[in-house]
């Protein structure tokens, strides 16, 4: 079981082009937006976490990808 979910989703994003993955990093980053400015709590949450916390969270979100692009 557990292998055919790896084998479908790594077969899925296989048909994804860069234009395709630019537009869905876009859709990602326009719903954020979209919590951010309808749900006032999650707006409030956000205003008042500090942005080190952002920026760590980047970093660790952008290590394996970053290693896989410098090593090709």
């Amino acid at each position: 079981m557990e292998e055919e979910k790896r084998l479908l989703f790594g077969t899925t994003l296989k048909y994804l082009n860069t234009m395709d993955m630019a537009l869905l990093k876009l859709a990602i980053m326009s719903f954020v937006l979209f919590l951010i400015s309808a749900w006032p709590t999650f707006a409030s949450w956000v205003i008042n976490t500090h942005w080190v916390w952002f920026l760590a969270a980047w970093l660790i979100f952008m290590i394996l990808p970053a290693i896989k692009i410098w090593k090709k």
